[in-house]
């Protein structure tokens, strides 16, 4: 059990995708993203990025990071910020399904080593990137309103991370 309980533990944790520091990633060896879409850089069931997620993201993308968005969201959505942002994707993804994690880390071309899951959820993001022992990073839902089975989840989330936060520390 406590072998389970350690998938569900980020590396590292933050408000938002901003506050993430782009310089201690590249240090530790990372070079891809792999970023959830809803309620970590757009609202869910919202049409636009959020301004510090835009300039966040084209940070990254100008200090060299590949970033490939995986979701568990519509193929229609998904296509619309992919084709925005000009970034690859994977919609319709069963996180925390290994399938979709590995298809970005071909894509990107690199290893579980140089790659940062970056996600809202513990159990589609963060366990979805631990089972292939690829960095990880919570971020808080940008929106309270969300999709009703995972309002549900999350009451099991909050039970969970009173016990991860004592472990954690938020990036300096």
């Amino acid at each position: 059990m406590k072998q389970f309980l350690k998938k569900l533990y980020p590396s590292i944790y933050v408000d938002e995708i901003s506050e993430i520091p782009l310089d201690i990633l590249k240090k530790e060896g990372i070079r891809g993203l792999i970023i959830d879409l809803d309620n970590t850089i757009v609202p869910y069931d919202q049409p636009m990025v959020t301004q510090s997620a835009e300039r966040w993201l084209k940070q990254a993308k100008n200090d060299g990071f590949k970033i490939f968005l995986v979701s568990n969201s519509t193929a229609s959505r998904v296509n619309y910020f992919t084709e925005t942002l000009g970034i690859p994707g994977i919609s319709m993804a069963q996180k925390p399904r290994r399938g979709s994690f590995r298809k970005a880390l071909e894509s990107m071309d690199l290893d579980n080593k140089q790659v940062s899951v970056i996600g809202d959820q513990i159990f589609t993001d963060v366990l979805g990137g631990n089972r292939l022992n690829l960095h990880t990073i919570l971020v808080n839902p940008l929106n309270r309103k969300e999709f009703f089975s995972t309002r549900l989840v999350r009451l099991l989330e909050r039970f969970i991370m009173k016990r991860v936060f004592r472990w954690l520390k938020k990036p300096e």
